[in-house]
């Protein structure tokens, strides 16, 4: 914090150079790769992926969903794929090239750069799995050294008690709840708000490559030691 010359606070001078915008380009990683949502690409394993028997647990906190009509879905699919903001992304599984997922960057601020991760939909192949963790890394990494952006947003359901793990799992720091911040299907949600800036990205993207990195994992693919550990301050 530093004084004008009225003697009143004001913020630390910053870069006020914009952040370039996203693109449709591709995300390659070692479990999975992020390409440009498409309808005719993905619509279809998406279906069979997110609309399964767990279907309901795969769509409880997101905007829309769950679909029983593939038609309806793959309508779906190609508005969003069409749109800018929030811009979809589809995560492939490299072992089986089939879409597994999607998510998106949203409420796209150049000018403050200010960028937001959200309209997660993992399928359960996806959960808990290494390809849903280097998905995040992939999309933070492209945020902070390529766009660059300084604050990344994540936000979701305060009820959405998986999500905030993950968010502070990821290395996102926890800011507070916006208590009735929409309807969503009819029902009220308090939205948790958790975000990483540009000075903590350096530290979060180690602790990304250490636990991503082979020799993380044992035979079996267990981990080693966890994202959340390599992210706790005294790990840093």
């Amino acid at each position: 914090m530093v004084s004008d010359p009225s003697e009143q606070p004001i913020g630390e001078p910053v870069d006020a150079r914009p952040a370039r915008r996203p693109a449709r380009v591709t995300l390659s990683g070692r479990a999975v790769t992020l390409v440009p949502l498409s309808a005719e690409a993905h619509a279809d394993a998406l279906f069979e992926q997110a609309n399964g028997g767990d279907k309901d647990r795969v769509w409880t906190y997101l905007f829309d969903g769950p679909y029983t009509d593939r038609a309806v879905f793959r309508a779906n699919i190609e508005a969003k794929a069409k749109s800018e903001d929030p811009l979809f992304f589809a995560i492939l599984d490299k072992a089986s090239g089939k879409a597994v997922g999607y998510q998106t960057f949203l409420r796209i601020e150049p000018q403050h750069r200010v960028i937001e991760v959200g309209n997660i939909l993992y399928a359960p192949a996806m959960q808990r799995a290494i390809g849903a963790s280097e998905a995040q890394y992939l999309f933070a990494r492209y945020v902070f050294d390529t766009l660059g952006y300084r604050r990344y947003e994540w936000k979701c359901n305060n009820l959405n008690a998986p999500s905030k793990r993950a968010a502070e799992r990821f290395g996102f720091t926890f800011e507070g709840v916006f208590r009735q911040h929409m309807i969503v299907k009819g029902r009220n949600r308090d939205t948790a708000w958790f975000s990483m800036l540009d000075t903590e990205w350096p530290a979060r993207r180690a602790a990304f490559e250490r636990w991503l990195a082979p020799d993380n994992f044992d035979a079996a693919g267990r981990q080693r030691i966890s994202l959340s550990t390599l992210n706790r301050p005294e790990a840093s």
